[in-house]
């Protein structure tokens, strides 16, 4: 039988233990004292008289219209706070934080300095609008405003600095503007940090006390809310104190908180500074508009569909941003989550999605947007291989009748050219081949490329003798490269014969070497090949062969090749 060992680091220090535990009990006590101190047969008479009710009253309004305030003016800070980058970040930050570490009767002189009848802005108001702040309602309401709102916009910055841009920045591919992007994606996504910044905003605005004291002074029915009268109470009658801070308490108590490749796409999109693309879709030239008006439509690598909506949602998106009525755009929606074989997902959300069925969602809610340029960024590098083959089908069914233009971006060649029109290789920046697919099958410019499709790639240098190899061997091509020219000698393996003993004949090229590895593809078999005369080579045979041949690792074998079979890029 065995055992569950007890896992490692559960054990706590004796060391920090007892500092916690003196910790929870200093937080602990004074609530305590409230509780055993509450006279509990005199708590009804205390909390509904008439000075406490109107109290409570005039509490509930303030926080409330702070929170209000704190929510209309903060969440806006936020996001520029978190998304921005603008000169006197920092010291807005620090502004941000200045009343949160700023003693509260401090905070109240400030704003008698600020909006008082004799501070900075107090005399303009006055004179213009009538209005006056210190002893009135509305001086109670910003007094709780500035003490409150920095736990609200530093709970919501938090939030949105974690969020991806990725969700925002594809809504913007999908044509919905900054506005509507905020509403409609970012605060959705952000709304737990949102409630829980709100609830702490309120729950501080509800306790405020000494800027308020301050600032609008204590005049009952009009300033003096329940922190208020607390004080005045613990003088005349502290049992009622003790009651009212007893209802305090139980309102306030709140729940816890490389290439180049993907540059690319975001200069196409518009959603990067330090790129520029010149972009013309036909005769539009749309390198001037922004992201949300350039008809160009983005599929991340991770789909980035909206958690926060179900699939139907999710693929109205675009036609919702471009104007289109809801039930015109859930309509249009739902027939191309058809067509991509998901139409039964649409209520699911994309937590509820495998990778293939998420990555289709994306795809439609692309194409449902009737873009003109539809940009799709690894769009199968996150599935396995099986789910891999399907989803390139329906791409490429899909594609076919797709009438704006498509640029994929894969590490893949394989899928480059059975995907595509014409393929464009990147390498650090730079285009080393710009064609159709069968010309980059039959003559790949970049041994990466050649490898990935299959092919052995040699690079070698013409000279007299033939071409020299990095390994200091010769290779002879039937058309060679001038010489002195760098080029890639590019061999399929189903062009490399194997023998057992030196061939004879015609082949022009023969080496011995040394079988290192043998796998299955399909139903021919791959055998890599270790030489001191030439490059490691991938040769392709069938089965029969195989075994006529008595190959297994360690084998030694020659390897033979026409100079016919040689297919040669000059670099």
């Amino acid at each position: 039988m065995l055992r569950g060992r007890r896992r490692s680091g559960t054990r706590p220090s004796i060391a920090l233990v007892l500092p916690a535990l003196l910790a929870i009990a200093f937080l602990l006590l004074p609530l305590i004292g409230i509780l055993v101190r509450t006279q509990w047969s005199e708590l009804g008479t205390h909390l509904t008289s008439p000075g406490v009710v109107e109290a409570l009253r005039l509490s509930l309004i303030v926080s409330f219209s702070a929170l209000g305030l704190s929510l209309l003016l903060g969440v806006p800070l936020s996001w520029l706070l978190a998304r921005v980058d603008f000169p006197g970040k920092t010291l807005v930050r620090s502004l941000v934080l200045l009343p949160m570490v700023l003693p509260p009767t401090v905070g109240g002189v400030a704003l008698l300095l600020g909006f008082g009848r004799r501070g900075l802005l107090g005399p303009w108001l006055k004179d213009t609008f009538g209005i006056v702040f210190p002893f009135h309602t509305s001086g109670a309401v910003l007094a709780a405003t500035f003490v409150a709102m920095p736990f609200l916009i530093i709970s919501l910055e938090g939030t949105l600095a974690g969020l991806k841009p990725t969700y925002e920045e594809t809504a913007s591919s999908l044509g919905a503007s900054p506005v509507r992007v905020f509403f409609t994606v970012t605060l959705p996504m952000v709304a737990p940090g949102l409630a829980a910044g709100a609830a702490l905003a309120w729950a501080r605005a509800l306790g405020e006390f000494g800027a308020t004291i301050t600032f609008a002074g204590n005049l009952p029915g009009e300033t003096q809310t329940l922190p208020l009268q607390v004080y005045l109470l613990l003088q005349d009658a502290p049992e009622a104190a003790t009651s009212v801070s007893l209802l305090l308490l139980a309102i306030a108590v709140v729940g816890e908180n490389g290439a180049g490749k993907t540059t690319l796409l975001r200069a196409l999109l518009g959603l990067t500074p330090r790129a520029h693309a010149e972009l013309r879709l036909g005769d539009l030239d749309v390198t001037a508009l922004p992201p949300h008006k350039r008809q160009v439509a983005w599929v991340p690598q991770d789909g980035a569909l909206f958690p926060h909506l179900n699939a139907l949602a999710n693929t109205a998106y675009g036609l919702r941003a471009h104007g289109m009525p809801k039930a015109e755009a859930r309509t249009e929606a739902r027939h191309w989550l058809d067509r991509l074989g998901v139409g039964h997902l649409a209520h699911r959300r994309p937590a509820e999605l495998s990778g293939g069925q998420a990555q289709r969602v994306a795809l439609a809610r692309a194409l449902a947007a009737r873009p003109r340029l539809l940009l799709l960024d690894e769009p199968l590098a996150a599935l396995d291989q099986t789910t891999r083959a399907h989803v390139r089908h329906t791409l490429r069914r899909h594609l076919a009748g797709f009438g704006g233009v498509c640029l994929i971006v894969t590490h893949d060649p394989v899928e480059a050219v059975s995907l595509a029109d014409r393929v464009l290789v990147l390498a650090d920046g730079r285009t080393l081949q710009d064609a159709p697919p069968g010309e980059v099958t039959r003559h790949p410019r970049s041994p990466w490329v050649a490898r990935m499709l299959g092919r052995n790639a040699w690079p070698c240098t013409a000279t007299r003798a033939g071409l020299t190899l990095a390994t200091g061997g010769i290779l002879v091509a039937a058309d060679p490269l001038p010489e002195g020219a760098k080029g890639l000698a590019i061999i399929a393996p189903e062009s490399v014969s194997l023998h057992r003993d030196k061939p004879t004949g015609s082949p022009r090229n023969v080496w011995p070497g040394t079988v290192r590895e043998i796998t299955v593809l399909g139903s021919r078999l791959r055998i890599l090949i270790t030489s001191d005369r030439a490059p490691d080579l991938i040769a392709e045979i069938t089965p029969e062969a195989a075994v006529d041949l008595a190959l297994a690792d360690g084998t030694d074998i020659w390897a033979s090749l026409k100079a016919t079979e040689i297919t040669l890029v000059e670099l």
